[in-house]
């Protein structure tokens, strides 16, 4: 059922994204604003980046194969990293396209063409924002996350279009009307510097599971079980390895015994401590690769 509504949110998330970039090409060539057209390029590039996350989505909920024995929860990260670097590179050439116009003398502006693209994409932004955000409280995906943060990018761009542009219309009733030109591209200019932080923000998380980096919650999790699993007469010490790949989690614990240890219960006792560790860890089963390993000599740690 999360799978299914992940995927739908997904199908939505193209959907309207496809619908917000053309009308922002559209009105961007119509209103001759650098910053319109940019905020239908990013959509563009959103909605094909959505449309990747969609194909990993259907993936990482099929059972593992004979080639991927891990599971496909690795894709993850990787189409994530590749998100957020187009969106930085997207950005950085947007900042340069702004600083050029500016030393151009900027542009003139049809603004009640551009304001009315902002009005409605603001709306449509907004609603999509929420309408994800309440979803994923359900799903917990990082896609749609990363998906969600997009649209409230999207919506910060177009409303601080939309105010700029308003103001910018009432300037050229007043003596200030020869600085309308640079609204545009000054306007770019400082959006892009906002927008950075975002794409560095997806590409970093990416890094630290494409890396293998232990997150620290899970670790003390596992530390924090194996406490009185440590009490138990013949466990001698152990050896914890904790990774994240995605929504995935990989979790080894090899536990160190005496030689005679369980030798009246046998398996059940050692599956009684599996049993009691996996407990003490919040993780939902089907997002970790669980291994508990017994063995009285410490070269196999």
């Amino acid at each position: 059922m999360t799978a299914t509504l992940e995927q739908r949110a997904l199908k939505i998330s193209i959907l309207v994204t496809l619908g917000v970039s053309t009308l922002g090409i559209v009105f961007g060539l119509l209103s001759g604003s650098r910053s319109v057209l940019f905020d239908g390029v990013f959509s563009t590039i959103d909605a094909a980046m959505s449309g990747l996350a969609l194909v990993v989505a259907r993936m990482v909920v099929k059972e593992a194969s004979q080639r991927f024995q891990h599971g496909y929860w690795h894709l993850e990260p990787l189409v994530a990293a590749l998100n957020g670097s187009i969106l930085l590179l997207l950005c950085f050439y947007a900042f340069l396209n702004a600083v050029q116009g500016l030393m151009e003398g900027g542009n003139e502006l049809a603004f009640g063409v551009a304001m009315l693209y902002a009005a409605v994409v603001t709306t449509i932004c907004t609603a999509m924002a929420i309408y994800q955000r309440r979803l994923n409280r359900q799903v917990k995906s990082e896609l749609v996350r990363i998906d969600m943060h997009g649209w409230v990018m999207a919506a910060l761009i177009t409303a601080a279009l939309l105010l700029a542009f308003g103001i910018a219309w009432m300037m050229e009733k007043t003596d200030y009307a020869y600085l309308t030109p640079y609204v545009d591209s000054l306007l770019l200019t400082v959006l892009t510097l906002c927008l950075l932080p975002v794409p560095i923000g997806i590409v970093r998380r990416a890094l630290r599971d494409i890396f293998l980096i232990a997150p620290s919650a899970v670790d003390s999790e596992v530390h924090a079980a194996m406490v009185p699993v440590m009490q138990r007469e013949g466990i001698l010490s152990y050896a914890s390895h904790v990774a994240k790949s995605g929504r995935g989690y990989f979790i080894e614990i090899h536990i160190v015994t005496t030689p005679t240890f369980a030798n009246d219960e046998g398996i059940a006792a050692l599956d009684k401590i599996r049993e009691q560790i996996s407990q003490g860890i919040s993780i939902a089963p089907e997002h970790r690769w669980f291994t508990v390993a017994f063995t009285a000599d410490k070269r196999w740690m």
